[in-house]
């Protein structure tokens, strides 16, 4: 197996995410049609829990075994990757099966306090086998990023996926006439089936595709304990910026309704403005952050190779890289939210009033996309205890903010996109004074922000003529926000080779990647 290019990986990550994307979509369409509203919120009421645990379970252990793997690779050392492989799977199989206990016999107390309907129970239960197979299987995965291949990764999470939709709405579409909670249980049943094909997948491809050494690996218990400690010196943090994400966005979700009412609202206005915010104006934010998601998961092993090897130029272009793919792909996709909120709103959601939402939340794009970027820059440099404090601090700020401005009457909802925004700024902000302070290496800034800026912002101010004299030709609303993002594409296109922003290699590395999947 050959070893893939930064940007290589990122690519491959990136098209599967794509296409897990849109099958997603698809499936929550069909889902709903079938188990209507009533079974969407029992299956929303177990799934999120179920997520928490399988965070605690992993503990961030698959991002410390991409990175520990990176490193032994960069100095040549087979034998100490495939150990560190060796003990996170052990280690993930004790922390699984303690979790998958502990949340067994957590759900009679669940029910009892959190959950009303009575069978929900039985979908608890169909979740349980889920939690080895993906835990063991997130180890296999950070074994091959850390060799620089995302190949694995990517096919094995879309044959997850498709597994996962098609045989989650067969089974719930046989078991729904026993009952809605009888078809949540078979989406549940689809979801272990569909980590079970991946990590098979991911078993067969190991066996085939691993590298090899001749000689075994001796068992020494100093090494043991020494993995161990590097193992969880990144795991821990990790694991904790996963958990205060889970918790956070929980905090958010029952505290927002509430001040919405305080400020004056009812409570069906209320939850009408909270769908809005959540539903639709941060769905289609985070549409970028299926690239710097995919970014940030290629970046830990890649910026962990370079340190390993002291090579302080290929750390500075992997990060120059790095910041400059987010910003080619965030500042477009600001520009095209604030420009045509009500109309993106309109054509995906067919609400134009979440629109007003979008246009003021779209401001913290560039903020939201660069602090994930930043975020896994930084863990791939071994400082994943520096994101962990910032999204502590950036979480209190927006938590805090939500309480006091969402009541204030001129205010409302905007109150609290507003303290997002801050938290955005916060958290991109403290992770990019982390990595200046603690590399010290000079970032060419024209190269990484200013062209990407520049060809942005030419793209705005077509967009914004073209809504002036498009509709003369063009009646369908829709049909012209179409239009409007092909204009804004070609647009950009344009201007970003006006301004130097397109270089050869890049032309290069796409051509090679073509005829690498061809």
């Amino acid at each position: 197996m050959t070893r893939q290019s930064f940007l290589g990986g990122t690519l491959i990550l990136l098209f599967a995410s794509f296409f897990n994307h849109f099958i997603g979509f698809i499936y929550q369409i069909i889902m709903l049609r079938l188990i209507q509203p009533e079974g969407v919120g029992l299956f929303n009421m177990i799934y999120p829990i179920y997520v928490l645990v399988l965070i605690l379970a992993t503990a961030g252990i698959p991002v410390a075994v991409a990175k520990l793997v990176a490193e032994k690779m960069a100095k040549d050392n087979l034998r100490e990757a495939y150990r560190v492989l060796y003990i996170s799977l052990i280690c993930l199989t004790f922390s699984s099966l303690f979790f998958s206990v502990l949340f067994i016999i957590s759900v009679p107390w669940l029910q009892k306090y959190f959950l009303a309907h009575p069978k929900i129970i039985y979908s608890f239960f169909c979740f349980t086998p889920a939690l080895l197979i993906v835990s063991l299987c997130s180890a296999f995965r950070g074994f091959f990023q850390g060799l620089q291949q995302m190949t694995p990764t990517a096919v094995t999470q879309v044959a997850e996926q498709i597994v996962r939709v098609t045989s989650g709405l067969i089974i719930a579409y046989f078991m729904l006439p026993y009952g809605v909670e009888y078809a949540v249980m078979g989406l549940a049943i689809g979801i272990v089936c569909g980590e079970f094909m991946g990590f098979m997948l991911m078993l067969y491809i190991y066996v085939r595709q691993r590298p090899r050494f001749k000689k075994t690996i001796p068992f020494l218990p100093e090494k043991l304990l020494t993995v161990l400690t590097q193992i969880f010196q990144l795991a821990i943090p990790v694991a904790f910026i996963r958990f205060i994400s889970t918790i956070s966005s929980a905090i958010e979700a029952l505290l927002i309704p509430g001040r919405l009412q305080t400020a004056g609202l009812t409570h069906s206005q209320a939850t009408a403005a909270f769908g809005q915010l959540t539903g639709i104006a941060e769905s289609l934010l985070y549409i970028p952050s299926i690239v710097t998601a995919s970014l940030a998961t290629a970046l830990i092993p890649a910026v962990s190779e370079a340190a390993a090897q002291n090579d302080h130029n290929l750390i500075r272009a992997r990060i120059e890289e790095s910041l400059r793919v987010t910003m080619l792909t965030g500042l477009p996709a600001v520009a095209v939210f604030y420009l045509l909120s009500n109309e993106l709103c309109a054509l995906f959601y067919g609400y134009k009033a979440a629109g007003a939402i979008l246009s003021l939340l779209a401001l913290g794009g560039p903020f939201l996309y660069l602090q994930q970027t930043l975020t896994g820059i930084l863990q791939g440099l071994g400082y994943a205890a520096r994101p962990l404090k910032n999204l502590v601090i950036a979480s209190a700020f927006k938590i805090t903010g939500i309480y006091y401005l969402t009541v204030l009457p001129q205010l409302g909802i905007k109150g609290t996109v507003l303290a997002m925004l801050i938290s955005y700024f916060i958290l991109a902000g403290l992770n990019y004074y982390d990595l200046k302070t603690l590399i010290r290496l000079p970032l060419d800034f024209n190269y990484c922000v200013a062209k990407p800026l520049l060809a942005s912002t030419g793209m705005a101010l077509v967009i914004w003529q073209s809504k002036l004299w498009l509709p003369v030709f063009f009646g369908s609303a829709n049909f012209k926000t179409i239009n409007l993002l092909l204009i804004g594409v070609l647009s950009y296109s344009i201007f970003l080779y006006l301004a130097g922003g397109i270089y050869s290699y890049d032309l290069n590395r796409l051509r090679s990647f073509i005829k690498l999947k061809l």
